[in-house]
This record gives C-alpha cells, structure tokens and sequence, in this order.
C-alpha cells in the first residue's frame, strides 16, 4: 500500500485509499475543474471536502501542499517516476492529469499549445473577472455605494463570453470537433457565473447564441454531471 504519511495534510484529512489520487477541494468553479476532469478520464480519487468558509486551507496542513491556501490540490500516489507527487493551481493540474492519462489535450504540437492557450485564457481572465463580478453583483460589493468597480467588471465579463461567442461560431467545443481540457476550464465558470452569481441578465447571455449551446452540451456530459456536485459535503 502506498504510504503518504510524508504529506501533512494526511494527517488533517486521512487517506482511506491512499493508493489512490487524493483530491483536496470543494464545488467551486475553480474546484470542479479537477473533479470534471478526473471524472472523465475514469482516473481513481479519493475526494476530501475542504471547507473554505471555515478557511481550512490557511490552516498548517492545507498551507504544506499549496502555501497559497487555495482550492484544489491533489496528491497522485503514482506520479512522475512511480513516486507521490503533489499539484496545486487548477490548470497545471488540468494539464497534469491531461498528460498522464493521453486524453483531452491534442498530441499535435500546434493544437496542443492552442489548447493551452485557452486554459491559459480562462486562467487569466474568464477565472479572476467572473469572480470579482459575483463578488460586485451577489457578495459583500453588492453594498458598495461607489457602483465603477461592479460595471468595470460586469462590462469585462461580457465582453470575454464576445470573445468565447467568436470563437465558437462554427465549432462544437473550444477547439473543434474536440473536446479538451480548455472546455472543462470554462464550463464551471460560465455555468456559475448564469446560474450561482445570478449574473444571466446583467451580462446579456441570452443574447448570445454559441455559447449558451456550448454550455447545454458541455453540462450534458455524464461526467460533467457528476464532477460539478463533487467533492461532497461529510
């Protein structure tokens, strides 16, 4: 049996299979990526509930596997060389797990680094903009007298779902006919921003056509279905 007791965290959430991939997380957008994706290769995990409300990641355990006290962080028993190996930040675990299983990521050089630049893209704009506007729209912002800062963000989040409506015009997934790890990226984010951050109306979703079907056949998907619910609550 594989042995993880070097990992503290173990010791907070213990493994009961440790020959398994143990994912820390919560279903978050950021989190279901891990759990989408997981899901979907079919790899075995062992899912540990972190609750971020009670701000378990900034305690000494979560902090020893990812010091930026942020959801999700894995531990793959059987990483590079046959040893456990530890992963935190969602895409590099995106693209991790892509790797390691040859699925959801093209093998030809050029679609393979154009589909990391689509993650790269939802790691640096649809994440952090469609956040900042659920925070502005739904969260504590919502008070703020001063109004600039939730426009700022409700106009740069429409403007990036022009950006995905282009880029899907004539395609079924991100990168074609091809569903990869750039879509499990994005359908948390987009799902969370219409439905969870109740932002359908402000940023004039309905009014796209690509990326609304994009949505309904990525959250069709058996393992979408499940991967966005996961892990769960003890």
């Amino acid at each position: 049996m594989t042995d993880l007791s070097a990992f503290p965290i173990t010791k907070r959430w213990p493994a009961q299979h440790p020959d398994r991939i143990q994912l820390y997380s919560l279903a978050t957008p950021n989190g279901v990526k891990v759990s989408i994706m997981l899901e979907e290769t079919g790899l075995p995990y062992e899912g540990h509930w972190i609750n971020i409300g009670k701000n378990e990641t900034w305690e000494p355990e979560y902090l020893s596997l990812n010091p930026n006290g942020k959801i999700p962080a894995i531990i793959d028993p059987n990483g590079p060389g046959g040893k456990p190996f530890a992963l935190f930040e969602s895409g590099a675990i995106l693209l991790y797990l892509a790797e390691k299983t040859g699925k959801f990521l093209p093998t030809d050089a050029a679609a393979r680094y154009e589909t990391i630049q689509w993650v790269f893209f939802q790691m640096a704009a649809i994440g952090p903009m469609f956040g900042q506007l659920g925070f502005f729209h739904k969260f504590a912002g919502k008070d703020f007298e001063d109004k600039r800062p939730f426009e700022r963000y409700r106009a740069e989040s429409q403007r990036l779902l022009g950006v995905l409506e282009t880029r899907l015009a004539g395609r079924q997934w991100i990168m074609g006919d091809e569903y990869t790890i750039a879509d499990i990226s994005m359908l948390g984010w987009v799902r969370n921003l219409v439905g969870f951050y109740g932002a359908r109306e402000i940023v004039k979703f309905d009014d796209l056509k690509h990326v609304p079907a994009w949505l309904e056949r990525g959250l069709a998907r058996p393992a979408v279905q499940r991967g966005v619910e996961l892990p769960k609550a003890p």
